[in-house]
C-alpha cells in the first residue's frame, strides 16, 4: 500500500489503500486547504514529478525540492565530526540525496522546528539506519505518520551535542523550537529559527506570526517568551526558513530591535 503526502503542506501519512480523508495540518487555522481541494501524492508519484537539489546557504549545506513543492521547505545540514544534524525536513528522499548527505559525513539526527516542516522525517531516519527524530512533545498531536524513531522531547531545552542545543520557544506552535549552534558563523554562534522568528525580506529584521498564510499575528506575551529564550544565547547570525532568508551578521542586534518594533506595532 502507498504512503501519502499532502500536496499543500508536504506532510506524509501512513500506508493505506486510499488517501486520508483530510490533512490535519492543513485543516488547522495556521494553514489552509488548497483552493482546488485536498490533494494527495504517493511517495512514488513524488519522486517521478520532483527532484531534490542541494546547495550552500551561507555556509550550511541545504536540500530542497524542485520544482517548488508545498510551502517551499528546505532542510539544513549542520555538520559535526560524527555526522550531520538535519534541521527541518523535506517531503521526500532520493538515492542521490542520500549519497550527498553521506558524502558530508552522514546523518546522526533530525530536529524540526514545528509541524509544518515534519515532511518525510520517517523516510530520512530509515535511510540512515533509524537515526532519532527530535520533535517537541507539545506538538505530538500533529504527527501525521507515527514512527518508532520519533523522540517527543519535553521541557524547554534538549542538547544534541556540545555545540547544538534545541530550545522550545513556543509561539507559532506550542512546541515551536529553534536551534542554537554555538560553533556556527565561524565560531560567533548561529540561530536556526525556521519561521518561529521569520527573517524578513530586508534580511535585516525579523517578524513573528501565529499564521503566515492567514495573517494572524502573534501576541506580545508569546513574542516576549521567544525573546526570553533567545536572550542568554551568543550568536551573530540567523538562518531563516527559506533559501537566502538569513541575517549574516549583527543578528543579535537585529533580533532585539525586531522584538521591540513588533511589540510596539501591535500594542499601539
Amino acid at each position: 500500500m502507498p504512503l501519502w503526502t499532502c500536496e499543500q503542506c508536504g506532510a506524509q501519512f501512513p500506508e493505506s489503500a486510499e488517501p486520508p480523508s483530510a490533512c490535519l495540518v492543513c485543516e488547522d487555522e495556521r494553514q489552509f486547504v488548497n483552493w482546488k481541494g485536498q490533494a494527495w501524492l504517493t511517495r512514488e508519484e513524488l519522486t517521478k514529478r520532483y527532484k531534490l537539489v542541494w546547495r550552500d546557504d551561507l555556509g550550511i549545506p541545504g536540500i530542497s525540492m524542485q520544482p517548488g513543492f508545498a510551502i517551499g521547505q528546505r532542510a539544513l545540514l549542520v555538520r559535526e565530526p560524527d555526522g550531520c544534524v538535519m534541521w527541518d525536513c523535506v517531503p521526500m528522499v532520493t538515492r542521490e540525496a542520500i549519497d550527498y548527505v553521506r558524502a558530508l559525513g552522514g546523518l546522526k539526527a533530525i530536529a524540526v522546528s514545528h509541524p509544518h516542516y515534519y515532511g518525510a522525517v520517517a523516510d530520512w531516519s530509515e535511510a540512515f539506519g533509524g537515526v532519532p527524530v527530535y520533535l517537541h512533545g507539545d506538538d505530538r498531536a500533529f504527527v501525521t505518520r507515527p514512527h518508532p524513531t520519533i523522540v517527543p522531547w519535553s521541557g524547554d531545552s534538549h542538547r544534541l551535542s556540545d555545540d547544538i542545543l534545541l530550545l522550545r520557544t513556543g509561539g507559532h506552535f506550542a512546541g515551536g523550537t529553534i536551534l542554537h549552534w554555538r560553533a556556527g558563523a565561524e565560531g560567533r554562534g548561529a540561530l536556526l529559527t525556521g519561521d518561529v522568528a521569520m527573517v524578513a525580506m530586508d534580511r535585516r529584521s525579523l517578524s513573528f506570526m501565529y499564521s503566515f498564510p492567514n495573517y494572524i499575528p502573534l501576541n506580545a506575551a508569546a513574542v516576549r517568551r521567544i525573546a526570553s529564550v533567545v536572550e542568554p544565547l551568543v550568536f551573530d547570525r540567523i538562518y531563516g526558513a527559506w533559501w537566502g532568508r538569513n541575517i549574516e551578521g549583527n543578528a543579535r542586534v537585529a533580533f532585539e530591535m525586531s522584538v521591540r518594533r513588533y511589540i510596539a506595532a501591535i500594542s499601539g
